[in-house]
């Protein structure tokens, strides 16, 4: 399963993180992020030990949803080195996604 990212272990996990790291914010009530979620979890399983794949709920974390100026959902973003490499904003295909963590791996 995706690695729950929080407001309180957000920089921990994610800015300093040595691996690049792919942060998909959703929510439960949202139809679109339930049809991303499924191809996160895929990505968490490929991407093991290459890049480190978590999920913030925005419901619950609105620390740092506000610290990155989540307005729409699902927002995935691309972190390198603690800086946003590139994102992504609603249901999009797998293969945009794992084309823009190949970008940056």
């Amino acid at each position: 399963m995706a690695l729950e990212i929080t407001d309180a272990n957000f920089e921990e996990l994610v800015l300093k993180s040595d691996k690049p790291v792919v942060v998909d914010f959703w929510a439960e009530w949202c139809g679109p992020c339930r049809m991303i979620g499924p191809v996160i979890e895929e990505m968490h399983n490929e991407y093991d030990g290459k890049a480190i794949i978590g999920k913030v709920n925005v419901d619950m974390n609105p620390g740092v949803s506000a610290q990155f100026g989540v307005r729409n959902i699902p927002t995935i973003l691309f972190i390198k080195n603690g800086e946003v490499a590139d994102k992504s904003v609603g249901a999009v295909p797998k293969a945009q996604l794992t084309s823009k963590l190949d970008a940056i791996l």
